[in-house]
């Protein structure tokens, strides 16, 4: 499916952002591991919070395929930012989803002026076990009592919506799993401290904390029990998207290796004439061009409501572990230079590693392919 002209023109605004305004600042907020404040605010205004938020509420409604292209930018420049983005969208797409209008309307007026989500399902003891879970939710009248504790959060501490997972029967398992939004300020509601992170640095990673937190009941979105299935939707999602940015990832290293291998010189002439460094570039762009394919392809079976929960699985799998092999290599072909935070290849190797953890460790994603080929 082929982007629209107005959606190929704000993919290369974004990416003309990035390349002049945040590429030559993110080392440096890296190495601080300081929050950018700022380049958040650039974001809202050039509407990456609302991307996927629907024309009707005043979103810019981009289809899959051209969020992509913007995913593969924010990968290829600042890989946090794109982390807090992507987050944004699962929540995003949730409730486009799941949501009655009465929540979507409360939900996107909080985005459209300037508010991020936070999609909010892995606990202390409940990552890729999701049906683990220790939150509770119990019915009082004509409201709902939250308890629990919600971890490795990305934009936990800056969300102004959460969309929350908790147990409203604890004896039916994953069937007894519901979804809920709490908005930020309910009484109850608190953060922990911000993770001190091997990469992406430039995203917000916190505990989000649920202490007697009261919600109307109608702030559960879908049914009691469907939390879980929702959930797992609205990690195909993500998967994709993860995958987008890895993608970036792995380009960034191809170009970076490319730049360098034409300055250095060794023995009269620049390395990149040795063949062995030219396969070397061709093994990476062979890798990461059929990483970009898969992506497209999941992408392409989303927007056209068709089942892809495997393609998902597959494009985040394949593209994360690519973003850290191209990584790898992309350092050595630096020599000691790229084990230097002088240069940007060792950065993209950190940035690079969360992505085979990120919604589901590559391990799942095997789980549900093999599940998906071979059945259970």
């Amino acid at each position: 499916m082929i982007p629209s002209k107005e959606n190929m023109e704000l993919a290369n605004l974004v990416g003309d952002w990035l390349k002049n305004e945040v590429a030559p600042v993110c080392g440096e907020y890296d190495e601080k591991n300081e929050f950018p404040e700022k380049l958040y605010e650039q974001m809202t205004e050039l509407g990456l919070n609302i991307m996927c938020t629907p024309e009707e509420y005043g979103g810019l409604d981009l289809s899959a395929v051209a969020q992509t292209l913007i995913a593969e930018q924010l990968g290829r420049y600042e890989v946090g930012l794109g982390s807090a983005v992507g987050a944004n969208a699962s929540a995003t797409h949730l409730m486009n989803q799941f949501g009655s209008p009465e929540q979507k309307k409360i939900f996107f007026d909080i985005l459209v002026n300037g508010g991020w989500a936070a999609f909010c399902l892995t606990e202390p003891n409940a990552g890729c076990d999701a049906g683990a879970g220790k939150t509770t939710a119990v019915r009082e009248g004509d409201e709902y009592v939250l308890n629990g504790r919600k971890c490795f959060i990305t934009n936990g501490g800056i969300a102004s919506f959460y969309c929350v997972t908790a147990m409203t029967d604890k004896t039916k398992g994953v069937k007894g799993m519901s979804m809920f939004f709490v908005e930020k300020g309910t009484p109850g509601l608190s953060t922990g401290k911000e993770e001190n992170k091997m990469g992406i640095r430039t995203s917000n990673t916190c505990d989000v904390v649920l202490e007697d937190v009261r919600i109307p009941a109608s702030n559960l979105i879908g049914e009691e029990g469907k939390g879980f299935n929702i959930a797992m939707q609205t990690l195909d999602q993500a998967r994709t998207w993860m995958g987008c940015v890895a993608t970036g990832i792995a380009q960034r290293g191809i170009n970076e290796a490319i730049a360098y291998g034409k300055e250095r010189v060794q023995f009269g002439k620049p390395i990149i004439k040795n063949q062995a460094l030219k396969f070397k570039v061709a093994d990476m762009e062979i890798k990461t061009e059929t990483a970009r394919q898969m992506v497209a392809h999941a992408l392409t079976k989303m927007d056209l409501g068709l089942p892809y929960t495997k393609e998902s699985a597959i494009a985040k799998c394949y593209a994360s572990d690519i973003a850290m092999e191209v990584a790898s290599e992309a350092i050595q072909m630096f020599g000691g230079y790229g084990y230097s935070r002088e240069y940007p290849v060792e950065k993209l190797l950190r940035d690079a590693k969360i992505f085979q953890i990120f919604e589901g460790t590559n391990e799942v994603q095997r789980i549900v392919i093999s599940n998906s080929v071979i059945g259970k």
